[in-house]
């Protein structure tokens, strides 16, 4: 039974996460629409306004809540708590955190409230990628993980993160010229 109930926790994991990346470049898409002239800015928030709905509802909240019920019923389960698994725990919180904050831009995205610019939600959107980083290592790795080692390479990975984002950034606006 362990093993069904892992299975199902990690198919959970990969569409909350999916629905997690793609609702951020929806914020994004709505972000730049609602800078646009009209008619083309009420006809996209309109389009985008259902679909953020349609994924944030439909997919990503039940993926949410599934795997916040199927990992407490592995680690009854598992009838101990290794180390690891209490620092992973640590970040699942901090990720539930990170849901919690897209489900504030949600609601006001769905208000017409666009707070942060495009390039804000393109950084906000890599706490996602270094928290399923450091969560798939810590499960994965488990006590084998050296900390400092695991440590660099987050940090590693934030700044080819940070950079892309940069260059990515000066390709748009060559584009735009």
């Amino acid at each position: 039974m362990y093993l069904y109930i892992k299975a199902l926790h990690i198919i959970f994991i990969v569409t909350w996460f999916s629905g997690m990346f793609y609702v951020v470049r929806l914020f994004i898409y709505s972000t730049e629409a609602s800078e646009k002239p009209q008619p083309e800015k009420d006809i996209l928030a309109a389009q985008f306004r259902i679909m953020v709905r349609r994924l944030w509802l439909g997919i990503t909240w039940p993926s949410a809540v599934l795997t916040l019920i199927l990992g407490p019923w592995m680690w009854i389960m598992m009838g101990s708590t290794p180390k690891w698994l209490l620092v992973k725990l640590v970040f699942v919180l901090l990720l539930y955190i990170y849901h919690g904050s897209l489900h504030f831009i949600f609601t006001e995205q769905q208000k017409g409230i666009f707070r942060f610019s495009s390039q804000q939600l393109r950084i906000w959107n890599e706490m996602a990628t270094l928290l399923l980083f450091i969560i798939v290592f810590l499960a994965s790795v488990k006590q084998s993980l050296s900390w400092i080692f695991g440590l660099m390479g987050i940090i590693s990975l934030a700044i080819v993160l940070m950079l892309s984002i940069r260059i990515y950034k000066k390709i748009r606006m060559k584009g735009k010229k």
